[in-house]
Protein backbone atom coordinates (compact mmCIF):
# COMPACT_ATOMS: atom_id res chain seq x y z
CA UNK A 1 0.00 0.00 0.00
CA UNK A 2 1.48 3.34 -1.00
CA UNK A 3 1.39 6.41 1.26
CA UNK A 4 -0.97 9.34 0.59
CA UNK A 5 1.81 11.93 0.91
CA UNK A 6 5.59 12.17 1.00
CA UNK A 7 7.18 11.99 4.43
CA UNK A 8 8.75 15.07 6.05
CA UNK A 9 12.30 13.79 5.33
CA UNK A 10 11.35 13.17 1.68
CA UNK A 11 9.92 16.69 1.35
CA UNK A 12 12.93 18.31 3.06
CA UNK A 13 15.32 16.39 0.79
CA UNK A 14 13.32 17.32 -2.32
CA UNK A 15 13.34 21.06 -1.61
CA UNK A 16 16.87 21.11 -0.18
CA UNK A 17 18.19 19.34 -3.25
CA UNK A 18 16.20 21.69 -5.50
CA UNK A 19 18.00 24.63 -3.89
CA UNK A 20 21.40 22.97 -4.28
CA UNK A 21 20.69 22.04 -7.90
CA UNK A 22 19.57 25.56 -8.78
CA UNK A 23 22.62 26.96 -7.00
CA UNK A 24 24.96 24.84 -9.10
CA UNK A 25 23.06 25.48 -12.32
CA UNK A 26 22.95 29.24 -11.83
CA UNK A 27 26.30 29.85 -10.11
CA UNK A 28 28.64 27.69 -12.17
CA UNK A 29 30.90 30.61 -13.15
CA UNK A 30 33.65 29.69 -10.69
CA UNK A 31 33.96 26.17 -12.09
CA UNK A 32 33.75 27.41 -15.68
CA UNK A 33 36.45 30.03 -15.01
CA UNK A 34 38.73 27.43 -13.38
CA UNK A 35 38.16 25.10 -16.35
CA UNK A 36 39.06 27.83 -18.88
CA UNK A 37 42.27 28.64 -16.98
CA UNK A 38 43.31 24.99 -16.83
CA UNK A 39 42.53 24.37 -20.53
CA UNK A 40 44.60 27.40 -21.54
CA UNK A 41 47.46 26.50 -19.21
CA UNK A 42 47.08 29.78 -17.34
CA UNK A 43 47.79 30.38 -13.66
CA UNK A 44 45.09 29.17 -11.29
CA UNK A 45 44.85 31.16 -8.06
CA UNK A 46 43.67 29.86 -4.68
CA UNK A 47 40.49 31.94 -5.17
CA UNK A 48 39.87 30.18 -8.50
CA UNK A 49 40.26 26.81 -6.81
CA UNK A 50 37.99 27.85 -3.93
CA UNK A 51 35.27 28.95 -6.38
CA UNK A 52 35.53 25.70 -8.31
CA UNK A 53 35.52 23.70 -5.08
CA UNK A 54 32.21 25.25 -4.00
CA UNK A 55 30.60 23.96 -7.19
CA UNK A 56 32.24 20.55 -6.72
CA UNK A 57 31.25 20.22 -3.05
CA UNK A 58 27.64 21.18 -3.78
CA UNK A 59 27.61 18.57 -6.56
CA UNK A 60 28.98 15.92 -4.20
CA UNK A 61 26.29 16.87 -1.66
CA UNK A 62 23.64 16.45 -4.37
CA UNK A 63 25.03 12.99 -5.18
CA UNK A 64 24.97 11.92 -1.52
CA UNK A 65 21.47 13.30 -0.97
CA UNK A 66 20.24 11.58 -4.13
CA UNK A 67 21.37 8.26 -2.66
CA UNK A 68 19.49 9.05 0.57
CA UNK A 69 16.39 9.97 -1.47
CA UNK A 70 16.46 6.63 -3.29
CA UNK A 71 16.80 4.76 -0.01
CA UNK A 72 13.93 6.71 1.55
CA UNK A 73 11.76 6.10 -1.49
CA UNK A 74 12.45 2.37 -1.30
CA UNK A 75 11.77 2.26 2.44
CA UNK A 76 8.87 4.72 2.73
CA UNK A 77 7.36 4.48 -0.74
CA UNK A 78 5.73 7.24 -2.74
CA UNK A 79 2.13 8.25 -3.38
CA UNK A 80 0.38 6.85 -6.44
CA UNK A 81 -0.29 9.21 -9.36
CA UNK A 82 -3.78 10.73 -9.20
CA UNK A 83 -6.51 9.02 -11.18
CA UNK A 84 -7.19 12.29 -13.05
CA UNK A 85 -3.85 12.03 -14.82
CA UNK A 86 -4.21 10.48 -18.30
CA UNK A 87 -2.22 7.28 -18.84
CA UNK A 88 0.06 8.83 -21.46
CA UNK A 89 0.94 11.74 -19.17
CA UNK A 90 1.46 9.35 -16.27
CA UNK A 91 4.03 7.58 -18.45
CA UNK A 92 5.63 10.95 -19.32
CA UNK A 93 5.80 11.84 -15.60
CA UNK A 94 7.39 8.49 -14.79
CA UNK A 95 9.98 8.98 -17.57
CA UNK A 96 10.69 12.55 -16.40
CA UNK A 97 11.22 11.42 -12.81
CA UNK A 98 13.38 8.51 -13.94
CA UNK A 99 15.57 10.79 -16.05
CA UNK A 100 15.78 13.33 -13.20
CA UNK A 101 16.99 10.64 -10.82
CA UNK A 102 19.46 9.39 -13.43
CA UNK A 103 20.86 12.92 -13.84
CA UNK A 104 21.05 13.38 -10.05
CA UNK A 105 23.69 10.64 -10.18
CA UNK A 106 25.20 11.09 -13.64
CA UNK A 107 25.88 14.82 -13.40
CA UNK A 108 27.83 14.75 -10.12
CA UNK A 109 29.72 11.65 -11.23
CA UNK A 110 30.57 13.32 -14.54
CA UNK A 111 31.65 16.44 -12.69
CA UNK A 112 33.84 14.39 -10.35
CA UNK A 113 35.42 12.59 -13.30
CA UNK A 114 36.16 15.91 -15.00
CA UNK A 115 37.32 17.95 -12.00
CA UNK A 116 39.23 15.40 -9.97
CA UNK A 117 40.39 13.00 -12.68
CA UNK A 118 40.69 15.24 -15.74
CA UNK A 119 38.25 13.29 -17.94
CA UNK A 120 37.49 16.03 -20.46
CA UNK A 121 34.63 14.26 -22.23
CA UNK A 122 32.86 13.87 -18.86
CA UNK A 123 33.19 17.61 -18.29
CA UNK A 124 31.84 18.39 -21.74
CA UNK A 125 28.83 16.14 -21.17
CA UNK A 126 28.35 17.49 -17.65
CA UNK A 127 28.34 21.14 -18.69
CA UNK A 128 26.67 20.60 -22.05
CA UNK A 129 24.13 17.92 -22.86
CA UNK A 130 23.39 16.88 -19.27
CA UNK A 131 23.02 20.48 -18.08
CA UNK A 132 20.59 21.27 -20.90
CA UNK A 133 18.64 18.07 -20.31
CA UNK A 134 18.42 18.85 -16.60
CA UNK A 135 17.00 22.33 -17.32
CA UNK A 136 14.43 20.80 -19.71
CA UNK A 137 13.41 18.16 -17.18
CA UNK A 138 13.08 20.77 -14.44
CA UNK A 139 10.76 22.81 -16.67
CA UNK A 140 8.71 19.68 -17.44
CA UNK A 141 8.63 18.74 -13.74
CA UNK A 142 7.47 22.18 -12.60
CA UNK A 143 5.06 22.42 -15.52
CA UNK A 144 3.54 19.07 -14.62
CA UNK A 145 3.10 20.12 -11.00
CA UNK A 146 1.38 23.34 -12.10
CA UNK A 147 -0.94 21.47 -14.48
CA UNK A 148 -1.92 19.19 -11.61
CA UNK A 149 -2.50 22.16 -9.32
CA UNK A 150 -4.44 24.45 -11.62
CA UNK A 151 -5.92 22.28 -14.39
CA UNK A 152 -6.70 18.93 -12.81
CA UNK A 153 -6.87 20.44 -9.29
CA UNK A 154 -5.20 17.41 -7.73
CA UNK A 155 -3.19 17.29 -4.50
CA UNK A 156 0.16 16.48 -6.21
CA UNK A 157 1.76 19.77 -5.23
CA UNK A 158 0.40 19.58 -1.68
CA UNK A 159 1.92 16.13 -1.20
CA UNK A 160 5.40 17.60 -1.75
CA UNK A 161 4.89 20.94 0.01
CA UNK A 162 2.89 20.96 3.24
CA UNK A 163 1.90 17.30 3.09
CA UNK A 164 -1.82 17.81 3.71
CA UNK A 165 -4.04 15.94 1.33
CA UNK A 166 -7.77 16.45 0.99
Amino acid sequence: MSPLRYSVPQRVLHWGMALLIFFNLIFSDGMEHWNRLVRRGETVTPDDIASANIHAYVGIAILALAAVRIILRLVQGAPEPPAEEPALLRLAAKATHGLLYLLLFAMPLGGIAAYYFGVEVAGELHGGVMKLLLWLLIVAHVGGALVHQFYWKTNVLARMTHGRVS
